[in-house]
C-alpha cells in the first residue's frame, strides 16, 4: 500500500518513476507540501530564514550568554539606545515623514532615519513606504499586503514569510522615486542594515570586553534587539487591527491600543491614524503617550522640521461625534 501511494502520488507530478534526479530535488517539497498544505514554491526562503533564524537565536543562545557569562549592563545599554534610534526612524521617517509625508525635514534628519531605520532589517523605505501606502488604500482587501482579514499571523508576519504574486510595482512612490537619498538607501540597505545593526554592536562589545563582549553584542545589541523592534512594528498590523477602540471611525478594523502605542513610539493610535493619516501626530490628544509627535514638535523648534500636518480640533470633534452617535443608534437597534 505504501508503494502505491507514493507512487501515485510521484505521476500526480507528471515525472517518471525511475527519474531520480528529479525524486531526489523534488519529493522533499512535495511531501511537506502534501501534508501541510504549504505553498512551497512561494516561500520567501531569505526572508523566513532571517526572521526565524534570528527569533530562535533570541530565545535560546541570548539564555545561555547570559547564564554563562552574566549580565552585562552594558551591552543592555547599546541595545536599549540602538532600539530607540531605530525605532524612531521607523516611526518618525519611514512611516510619517516618507510615507505620509505629515511634515518637511532636513538633510540631517532624513540620512539619520535612513541609516538607521535600514538597521531594523524591514527592507528599505522605497519597498516599506509602498506597501504601507497600498495598506492604506485597500485596508481590509485583498490587495492590502497585510491584510487582517486574512488572520492574525498573516498580518502579523505571515505576508512577509512568502512572496507576494504577482509582485506588486513601486508605482505608488514616484516621489520617492525622484529622491536620491531614497534610491541610495535602496541600493545598500542590506548592507547599512548590517553594518549597524550587527558590525557595530559587536564592535563596541569587542571593546568592551573582548571576544566574549564582541558575543554579547552581537546577541544582544544586535540580533535581540532587531526580534523585539520587529515583532513590534508587526503588531500593529495584526494587534492594531484586532484589539482596542474605535472612537473616531468603524470604516476599517484599525483600533486604538495604549499598550501598542507604548512599546512602539506613540504608533498605537491606529483608528485615529486610519482617519486621518496625514496628521503627524497618532496621539491627538496632549496626554496620550506619542513620543514620536513629541520628537518631531521639538526637532521643528531646532529648524530641522516644519510644515507639520495637523487636522483641525473641529474636525476631530465633528468625527467622534459622528462615531458616537452611531455607536448609539446601533446600540439602541
Amino acid at each position: 500500500m505504501p508503494v502505491r501511494i507514493a507512487a501515485r502520488f510521484i505521476a500526480g507530478t507528471k515525472k517518471t518513476l525511475f527519474s531520480l534526479d528529479h525524486f531526489n530535488k523534488t519529493l522533499p517539497l512535495e511531501i511537506f507540501s502534501l501534508f501541510f498544505r504549504i505553498p512551497t514554491d512561494r516561500i520567501n526562503w531569505t526572508t523566513s530564514s532571517f526572521l526565524i533564524g534570528t527569533f530562535i537565536l533570541t530565545v535560546t543562545a541570548v539564555p545561555l550568554y547570559l547564564w554563562y557569562f552574566g549580565f552585562d549592563w552594558f551591552h543592555f545599554a547599546v541595545a536599549a539606545a540602538l532600539l530607540t534610534a531605530t525605532g524612531f526612524s521607523i516611526t518618525l521617517g519611514y512611516h510619517r515623514f516618507f510615507a505620509h509625508m505629515t511634515f518637511r525635514a532636513k538633510l540631517p534628519v532624513r540620512l539619520f532615519v535612513l541609516i538607521f531605520g535600514a538597521a531594523a532589517f524591514e527592507n528599505s523605505v522605497l519597498m516599506w513606504a509602498s506597501d504601507h501606502r497600498r495598506h492604506h488604500k485597500h485596508v481590509d482587501h485583498d490587495d492590502d499586503p497585510y491584510n487582517i482579514s486574512k488572520g492574525f499571523f498573516h498580518a502579523h508576519i505571515g505576508w512577509l514569510l512568502f512572496k507576494l504574486w504577482p509582485e506588486p510595482p513601486y508605482d505608488n512612490v514616484p516621489d520617492l522615486r525622484k529622491d536620491p537619498l531614497v534610491m541610495w538607501q535602496h541600493r545598500h540597505v542590506h548592507l547599512i542594515a548590517v553594518l549597524v545593526s550587527f558590525v557595530l554592536p559587536t564592535l563596541l562589545g569587542a571593546w568592551w570586553n573582548g571576544w566574549v563582549g564582541a558575543l554579547g553584542g552581537f546577541l544582544i545589541g544586535g540580533v535581540a534587539k532587531i526580534v523585539l523592534l520587529q515583532h513590534c512594528t508587526f503588531f500593529i498590523n495584526s494587534a492594531c487591527h484586532t484589539i482596542g477602540r474605535q472612537p473616531y471611525s468603524k470604516k476599517c478594523s484599525a483600533r486604538d491600543s495604549l499598550v501598542m502605542a507604548v512599546l512602539t513610539f506613540g504608533e498605537g493610535y491606529h483608528n485615529y491614524h486610519h482617519e486621518f493619516q496625514h496628521d503627524y501626530r497618532n496621539g491627538v490628544q496632549p496626554w496620550q503617550w506619542d513620543p514620536t509627535k513629541w520628537l518631531i514638535w521639538t526637532l521643528s523648534k531646532l529648524g530641522l522640521t516644519s510644515d507639520l500636518r495637523r487636522v483641525a480640533k473641529e474636525t476631530i470633534r465633528s468625527r467622534m461625534a459622528e462615531q458616537n452617535q452611531s455607536q448609539s443608534l446601533s446600540q439602541s437597534v
